[in-house]
């Protein structure tokens, strides 16, 4: 999310670099894939590998096993429990005092973004160069423990976010398992529009602009063909605090989203919308969408929606405060942390309503590979760890699609598994230090 306006040039970028981008995508791709090959903590897939810790958590239940081993083949969990058979020719790891448990999961990512002038790096920054970012981002999340991701839009930068999904998939880059969405969607003058910029330039937008039910279905089928596996919406802002309470203007009404949330179940897909605040949430609830991102403001009959169709909030705190703390002026580090203390009384209340939740950072425009700093804050603000990681792994996993696929170590599942120092339970900020990632049956940190 960026309350800034922040603008790019458009897909006509792709024919003027298209040539060069080429080239430099092919030898950044052999180089990862040269890396991969080389690290010593790349394990060979068919050897089966025991990972042995002090713990393991077993995350539906919260029971701890004490200690805890999980048997991997290929890229698949085999066995799971205190002990588990070790066969012959096995690979072992011991990671010592540590929790194994299922790789993390972000459902709001911005791959593209990178700290520093938002409006500034998607305008000057090639689209070429802006793919390379976001290939090394991806990398460094998958270096901090997540092993899945759900990019929320690649800020101006079309369907290039295709290829780095695809990459990763093929084993040319390393990188989380990715759900994507190309561009995100807006009105004319709305969120991510060029509203700051001289008229007579005709800056782009940051977003593919739709108006009417009809051309938000366009873009839509427009980002399908060109590989993406959700819609992601703007449907409130520009966001202001007002004698201590959130003023947001929808963007789209109840009607809209819903022809939008049809047409994605045509395709086989979802819509996930950034909503701040009433009314705009209780239209996205109304039209059943993915998701609600930022989810600042919800009413009471939106949380009874949520409830009721099973919409997760996704708060994205870290952002916040991100936002509040790098804030350029005493007037803009006020309002922005005025925000942040309305969120976090607006947050409690949303756990007492019993809302589901899903975890998402909104990591871009702060440091990639940090964002589990998301964890931290949500039990800081009123969660227990338990349901924090619940949130993020159970939750995390449906709302990306791979529910019985990733979210916890069974057999079965995608052995996508992480190793924590001490107990999660105990100091959810020991996600913050993760000591071992495999993704897929490979280890790729030790």
């Amino acid at each position: 999310m960026n309350r800034n306006i922040k603008f790019s040039v458009k897909a006509v970028l792709f024919s003027k670099f298209t040539l060069a981008f080429s080239f430099v995508l092919a030898a950044f791709s052999l180089s990862y894939f040269a890396m991969a090959q080389t690290d010593a903590y790349i394990i060979a897939h068919q050897t089966p590998i025991v990972l042995h810790a002090a713990r393991l958590l077993e995350i539906e239940s919260g029971k701890l096993f004490q200690p805890g081993e999980v048997l991997v083949l290929g890229e698949r969990i085999v066995a799971v429990g205190q002990s588990v058979e070790h066969p012959k020719g096995m690979q072992y790891f011991d990671v010592g005092d540590a929790t194994l448990m299922p790789g993390l999961i972000d459902a709001h990512i911005h791959l593209f973004l990178h700290p520093g002038a938002e409006d500034l790096q998607t305008v000057e920054e090639s689209v070429p160069w802006r793919t390379l970012i976001a290939a090394d981002a991806a990398r460094a999340d998958l270096m901090a423990g997540f092993t899945a991701e759900r990019d929320m839009g690649t800020e101006g930068a079309g369907s290039a976010d295709t290829a780095v999904r695809n990459a990763i998939n093929s084993g040319l880059i390393l990188g989380p398992r990715l759900r994507i969405s190309g561009n995100a969607i807006d009105i004319m003058g709305g969120h991510e529009d060029a509203n700051r910029f001289n008229p007579a330039q005709a800056v782009l937008s940051n977003a593919d602009r739709a108006n009417s039910a009809d051309e938000i279905i366009a873009v839509m089928r427009s980002q399908h063909k060109e590989g993406s596996d959700f819609a992601k919406i703007y449907e409130t802002g520009h966001d202001s605090m007002v004698n201590g309470e959130l003023h947001t203007p929808y963007q789209y009404t109840e009607a809209q989203l819903a022809a939008a949330v049809e047409e994605a179940r045509r395709l086989n897909a979802v819509v996930a919308v950034h909503a701040m605040g009433e009314p705009g949430t209780l239209y996205a609830a109304e039209a059943g969408v993915a998701s609600i991102d930022h989810a600042t403001q919800l009413s009471d009959e939106t949380m009874r929606l949520m409830k009721e169709k099973h919409i997760p909030a996704v708060p994205t705190f870290a952002i916040f405060e991100y936002f509040a703390e790098h804030a350029t002026s005493p007037e803009t580090k006020a309002r922005e942390e005025a925000l942040l203390k309305f969120k976090i009384g607006e947050f409690k209340k949303q756990i007492a309503a019993g809302i589901p939740f899903a975890v998402g950072s909104d990591v871009g425009p702060f440091p990639h590979g940090t964002q589990a700093r998301e964890l931290t804050l949500m039990v800081r603000y009123g969660m227990k760890p338990l349901a924090a990681l619940q949130a993020d792994l159970i939750e995390g996993a449906k709302l990306l699609g791979w529910a019985d696929q990733i979210g916890t170590l069974k057999p079965g599942y995608y052995a996508d598994i992480i190793a924590v120092p001490g107990n999660p339970l105990e100091d959810i900020s020991v996600t913050e230090h993760v000591r071992l990632v495999m993704k897929n049956g490979s280890i790729v940190r030790q």
